[in-house]
């Protein structure tokens, strides 16, 4: 995969597959061999919440430690009509200023990006419809596909039901290799990975 990647000039890497198959794990050990070579590694991942064996939300967890609610169960017991636009996946209410305020500032290009020599490399999991409330986190992933010295690791839904535009634009963009996890390839992925990643950052 590593040598047909170079060919067509990969840069980034999305990962995809049903929930719970491990992708947030496999992008936790990309972090992990990625940092161990030296490159700049930014971004974020998603956390789930659970109280008393119940998940009540989704946390989103930067790289450098910082954390924030993602979203939330709504409470159907309160009685209360919010005043603010809510932003709803599901039974979930997305923490859209939260998002923001906690992800977003570790997609921000470095201001030398175009004359220093090294690579970074922007893990963002994931790429789906609770972070796309946010106009800005589209336009930041779409500067970071743009820049020669930036390459993105992103996690994507599989398709279903209706297409999400940008999640297509994703998948479908010339320089994004796109790896399907699945129960039995999740142990063996991260070398191929590896061997991608290596065209860009080596």
């Amino acid at each position: 995969m590593a040598t047909s990647a170079s060919n067509r000039g990969i840069r980034h890497v999305a990962l995809t597959g049903r929930p719970g198959i491990g992708k947030t794990t496999l992008i936790k050990k990309i972090h992990s061999a990625l940092s161990k070579t030296g490159v700049e590694v930014r971004g974020f991942y998603t956390e789930e919440l659970r109280e008393s064996g119940q998940r009540i939300g989704f946390d989103v967890v930067t790289l450098d430690g910082n954390r924030g609610p993602l979203a939330r169960v709504q409470d159907s017991e309160s009685g209360t009509v919010s005043n603010k636009r809510s932003y709803l996946v599901g039974k979930y209410e997305v923490q859209l200023n939260s998002f923001e305020n906690t992800a977003l500032p570790t997609l921000r290009i470095p201001k030398n990006a175009q004359t220093d020599s090294k690579s970074q490399v922007f893990i963002i999991d994931e790429i789906g419809k609770m972070e796309l409330f946010s106009q800005t986190f589209v336009s930041m992933v779409r500067d970071v596909l743009k820049n020669p010295k930036s390459s993105i690791i992103a996690t994507i839904p599989v398709p279903k039901g209706r297409p999400i535009p940008f999640v297509e634009e994703i998948r479908n963009h010339t320089q994004v290799q796109v790896f399907t996890v699945t129960m039995e390839n999740r142990d063996k992925l991260l070398e191929d990975i590896m061997g991608t990643l290596h065209n860009v950052t080596g």
